[in-house]
């Protein structure tokens, strides 16, 4: 089976545990031929290929007319072509990387007709600086907004930084196990321990979820898992240096500032 038909067995599976729920798959331009697949309670949204072969949508036949209605309209330039031809841009708010940023985009319903052929919605997304290259995403869903749209697919970044997190920090890159499926549960219990931490950082009170702004990042504005981990180190270690030593200890002002120096090393 190929990774696509796996990834597609994964997501029916997925959709029939919750089938109240409306998934929204996300993945890069090599998922992108899973808007193809029967997958009827879940969302496509990918990028689509800066030379893919679109089509406009057909027409609606006129009564009485003779022949096989159309399936498709007239071939559309290529979404790159598209992009320099676009004259009216809208401008929107978007969220990525937990920043709001200012994005141009156009949409439009076309059919990507090798792939699936009803009908998807085209999302271009231009930085006004110029400075970053057009973006070309699709959606099986054409009620979504291109705000949404561009906003679920930076959130990818968030799974990304999860693997390197639960790597570089918990120790789910090299795991003492090797044999059968140890290695597998290693990784599953980094995951859910990742999972835990965070889940216990959020519960917290406002005053003890505060984080350290650096020198080199002043535009900081949330917490990382570095800082989550080293909150929950400072507080395993209070409750087990006054278990050891008593109230006093926890808080004498040497003790807290050679708390506040080790809890982020670790």
């Amino acid at each position: 089976a190929s990774l696509i038909d796996l990834a597609q067995q994964m997501i029916n599976e997925a959709t029939q545990w919750f089938p109240e729920r409306r998934f929204r798959v996300v993945g890069d331009g090599f998922f992108a031929p899973l808007a193809g697949r029967e997958l009827p309670g879940a969302t496509i949204i990918s990028r689509l290929q800066r030379n893919a072969e679109i089509y406009d949508l057909p027409k609606k036949p006129k009564k009485n007319s003779r022949g096989r209605p159309r399936k498709k309209g007239p071939r559309l330039l290529c979404p790159e072509k598209m992009a320099q031809q676009v004259c009216k841009w809208k401008k929107v708010k978007v969220r990525e990387r937990g920043k709001i940023k200012t994005r141009l985009v156009y949409t439009r319903k076309v059919l990507w007709y090798r792939v699936w052929q009803k009908p998807i919605l085209l999302v271009i997304s231009r930085d006004p600086q110029g400075k970053e290259k057009d973006d070309f995403f699709f959606t099986t869903d054409v009620t979504m907004t291109p705000a949404e749209v561009i906003g679920c697919f930076a959130d990818r970044w968030a799974i990304e930084d999860t693997f390197k997190n639960t790597k570089q920090f918990l120790g789910g890159q090299q795991p003492q196990t090797w044999k059968r499926q140890g290695p597998e549960r290693a990784a599953a219990l980094s995951f859910w321990l990742y999972s835990v931490v965070w889940l216990w950082y959020l519960k917290q009170k406002t005053n003890n979820r505060y984080f350290i702004v650096h020198p080199w990042n002043p535009l900081k504005c949330t917490p990382s898992f570095t800082d989550a981990i080293a909150c929950l180190r400072r507080e395993l270690w209070r409750e087990r240096i006054k278990c050891m030593f008593g109230v006093t200890a926890v808080h004498d002002k040497k003790f807290e500032f050679l708390l506040e120096a080790l809890a982020p090393a670790g």
